[in-house]
């Protein structure tokens, strides 16, 4: 299986054409490292975290950044099975952000708490899927 960590500058290009008036949901997926891997001079670096430690870290440093730009966490679950897709795939985290807008992802992603706060992101991230989608009406069977 391919691993991801982050985002490719290829595809975050493609992200940044696309409109940032619209509302817009992100869905993660993650999985963790057994052991968190901070850099060397990190104060961190040798506590013996897992990667669900520093996730945690992450999750708590940034929760106040996702809320000044409008953000919330819509949808959480725990992960069962994959009925189609990779049989070795699986994950430890899965959520949707929904922001109000685009500008509120770039806002966040700029933000300087945010940013001192994605060495936690680093550190527990194994792979990772982050994917923009658009919300739509729930009326109707996938029509």
């Amino acid at each position: 299986m391919t691993q991801y960590r982050d985002t490719d500058r290829a595809q975050f290009e493609i992200f940044k054409s696309l409109p940032r008036d619209t509302p817009i949901e992100m869905l993660n997926l993650v999985q963790f490292f057994d052991k968190a891997e901070y850099p060397a001079d990190h104060p961190l670096a040798d506590k013996g975290l897992s990667g669900a430690d520093a996730y945690a870290n992450y999750g708590a440093e940034t929760a106040s950044v996702l809320e000044k730009v409008g953000g919330k966490i819509i949808w959480r679950g725990g992960f069962d099975v994959s009925l189609i897709g990779a049989p070795d795939e699986r994950w430890d985290a899965m959520f949707i952000a929904r922001y109000e807008n685009a500008g509120g992802f770039f806002a966040m992603v700029t933000d300087p708490d945010y940013q001192r706060a994605v060495v936690h992101r680093q550190a527990a991230v194994a792979n990772s899927r982050l994917i923009r989608t658009t919300p739509q009406d729930t009326q109707g069977f996938f029509g």
